[in-house]
């Protein structure tokens, strides 16, 4: 394409970045440009066109946000393969990728779309120094990769994960105690095959983690809800409903998607029960390095003194999900139980990426990229928090929280959020309902918004504008 079909002319009324990103638009619409064609980086543009690169920058990222662009990194900017390769009408509206509420996290679209849930920020990501250690990994780990690796996880990864927690979370354990998995669904699985059974009932938080609790489901397991208030589960109404019950799931932290904190008291009501009922506690400690005011809350497991909670953590959240890892602390008394378990599966694959991570812990990277994403997402969360405000006013109230990646916006009582989650889903914005991550139904509606891949204030207008747009009078 010839580049000089977008120089936007100065004599136009419209901002120079908007002439741009309607040309470019234009193009895409009417075929010049197709479906994963690689577009000019932002200062080569702005070079051929003479424009200040902040301009350039603007229409990309308007662009990129409504869809249109996909952001690859080293590998440069294309025009989202998923707008299909069947040019259309000038002024026609390209078709934006849906993603519905129940589509497993595993399932995503490969491109971030505006409001997502449980992705980190992607641009943020250290990759010049990722790159170096996967280069001398690839140089080091040369025999060691290509023998039978331990179903445990690789050994001085399992070792970091013990001396990060100790440190960050309060949690003493020996590396003996970690096992690496495949992802939460992998800590899930392990926990179920060594120390529960099909019909085993458990305290399910209410609302609660969509996918998890799928898993859970699917893995025969009876789920009991259990109402969540300002002082996160309520263990009273658990006993009630469910004394007898085997197990616990549970956002201590940071609960998921409510974004309260388990107070004190209740942490001691619940690990009380978990001992005289020898029943097990799964904490999900899934963001809890995300907190904006104060120093992250201790873990669940740094008061067990009996044994009973079994620690997950996650590196999706703190690096990216593509490395499909996570980890399980295991109380020292069943590291046996464990180890045959886990003797009898795959294990968590390839030794490579979990030696790029050890290192990226041992080396420092891994604290310095927590405190620097501390700052950004405080500063990202206002973005969405501000423009919300601006744009929506009193139609949505946003909750505050002391961290977490993700935004909870309540709604008026008349207004059903699934309703208004699949009109903006059908405008290619990954918004969820609350209602979909309760188990027993409530009038109390809500929006679930992802807030870390807004780079800008203006990315998250443009979004936010886009959502009051797509609700239209829903």
């Amino acid at each position: 394409m010839d580049l000089q079909h977008l120089r936007p002319s100065q004599e136009h009324d419209a901002p120079i970045y908007l002439q741009l990103y309607r040309r470019y638009r234009e193009a895409i619409t009417s075929g010049k440009l197709l479906p994963g064609d690689r577009v000019p980086s932002v200062r080569s543009l702005a070079s051929e066109l003479s424009l200040a690169r902040g301009t350039v920058e603007m229409a990309y990222q308007m662009l990129a946000s409504e869809g249109y662009f996909v952001a690859r990194g080293a590998a440069g900017t294309v025009v989202s393969p998923r707008l299909g390769s069947l040019a259309e009408p000038r002024d026609a509206t390209l078709p934006v990728p849906i993603v519905h509420a129940s589509t497993h996290p595993h399932a995503m679209p490969s491109e971030a779309l505006p409001f997502q849930l449980g992705l980190p920020a992607l641009d943020a990501f250290p990759r010049k120094a990722w790159a170096r250690l996967a280069g001398r990994c690839l140089r080091t780990l040369e025999t060691v990769a290509m023998t039978y690796p331990d179903p445990a996880g690789y050994d001085p990864l399992r070792r970091a994960i013990a001396a990060y927690l100790g440190i960050s979370r309060g949690i003493a354990c020996s590396h003996e105690q970690v096992f690496v998995t495949v992802g939460y669904r992998g800590a899930l699985e392990l926990v179920c095959r060594t120390l529960l059974q099909a019909g085993d009932v458990g305290w399910y938080e209410d609302p609660g983690y969509l996918f998890a609790r799928q898993f859970l489901a699917r893995a025969g397991m009876c789920l009991e809800p259990v109402p969540v208030d300002e002082e996160g589960l309520n263990v009273r109404i658990g006993q009630q409903r469910a004394t007898h019950a085997r197990f616990a799931v549970v956002t201590p932290t940071h609960q998921s998607p409510m974004g309260v904190a388990l107070s004190l008291p209740r942490r001691l009501e619940l690990l009380d029960w978990s001992n005289h009922r020898q029943a097990w506690i799964i904490e999900d400690d899934y963001d809890s390095e995300f907190r904006y005011h104060g120093r992250p809350l201790p873990a669940l497991k740094s008061l067990d003194r009996d044994g009973r909670v079994l620690y997950t953590g996650t590196f999706s959240k703190v690096l990216f999900p593509g490395l499909q890892l996570a980890y399980l602390v295991v109380p020292a008394s069943q590291i046996g139980k464990f180890r045959d378990t886990v003797n009898h599966l795959p294990g968590p694959g390839s030794i490579l990426p979990q030696a790029m991570v050890a290192d990226f812990m041992e080396q420092g990277h891994f604290g310095r990229h927590l405190r620097r994403m501390r700052t950004l997402y405080a500063e990202r969360r206002s973005y969405l928090v501000d423009a919300l405000r601006q744009t929506m006013g009193e139609r949505l109230h946003v909750q505050p929280q002391a961290g977490g990646i993700h935004v909870l916006a309540h709604l008026n009582a008349q207004q059903n959020d699934n309703v208004l989650t699949v009109a903006a889903q059908a405008k290619g914005l990954a918004i969820q309902a609350l209602s979909n991550w309760r188990m027993r139904e409530s009038s109390q509606g809500g929006l679930l918004m992802g807030f870390t891949n807004f780079a800008t204030a203006e990315d998250a207008v443009v979004s936010v504008r886009r959502l009051n747009a797509a609700l239209g009078k829903h």
